[in-house]
């Protein structure tokens, strides 16, 4: 059974919160907007064509480089898991963060009962994007999206079956968890999720959102 959202506030204690990088705002002052600082390059998408509510779209590779996120964005990182992929995909969004000197927070539930409660967390910290790491939180992210369309999520490594349009997914072959009880589109294979891979995927996903094109799933090749 799914639990109620009006109960889920009474589950947050039990999620840790962890600040990281220009955390020096207490996010609580009036916020603009985020908009990117550049633009996408040729083959990200087709600028005559663009892609519809849950497509997916297969981007040249680099063709994201262009776009960073602005000064002072506001991020939180929604994790759950201690296997290699989900510890892979951390460290790519916390390498990313710093390197872009985003004011990132990190929310990671401490067991599995909380995983809902962190999802409400998160959306009660006031981000401009929550990304998700960690095949655990794509059934409560399912079941909280839809209700909150105003704030952007990225899910790294993994989808939901059928995404609302603030929710954006970055898949490759070997990462494409969708749900329990769901298949995949394709087999999963834990050492696809290499370094590199991990920080394109972040890189093109926040793009991707920062550029408006939200609601879809954005599909690296192996390279």
């Amino acid at each position: 059974m799914r639990t109620p959202l009006s109960a889920v506030a009474a589950l947050t204690a039990a999620v840790a919160l962890v600040t990281g990088c220009g955390s020096n705002d207490d996010w609580s002052r009036p916020h603009e907007s985020p908009t990117p600082v550049g633009t996408l390059g040729a083959g990200f998408t087709d600028p005559s064509a663009p892609p519809a509510p849950e497509a997916t779209v297969t981007p040249r590779p680099g063709s994201w480089n262009g776009v960073h996120p602005p000064e002072d964005y506001r991020v939180v990182l929604l994790t759950s898991g201690t296997d290699r992929p989900t510890k892979a995909l951390v460290k790519a969004v916390r390498t990313w963060a710093e390197d872009e000197h985003v004011d990132l927070r990190t929310v990671a539930p401490e067991h599995p009962a909380d995983l809902l409660a962190s999802v409400s967390e998160s959306l009660e910290m006031g981000a401009d994007l929550i990304v998700s790491a960690g095949n655990d939180l794509i059934d409560p992210l399912a079941t909280v999206t839809p209700s909150h369309l105003s704030q952007r999520f990225l899910v790294v490594g993994a989808e939901l079956a059928e995404p609302t349009d603030n929710v954006t997914s970055v898949d490759w072959s070997g990462a494409s968890f969708r749900g329990e009880g769901l298949g995949m589109s394709s087999t999963y294979d834990p050492s696809s999720f290499t370094a590199a891979r991990c920080s394109a995927a972040v890189r093109a996903g926040v793009a991707a959102v920062l550029s408006g094109l939200t609601g879809i799933v954005v599909w690296l090749g192996l390279h």
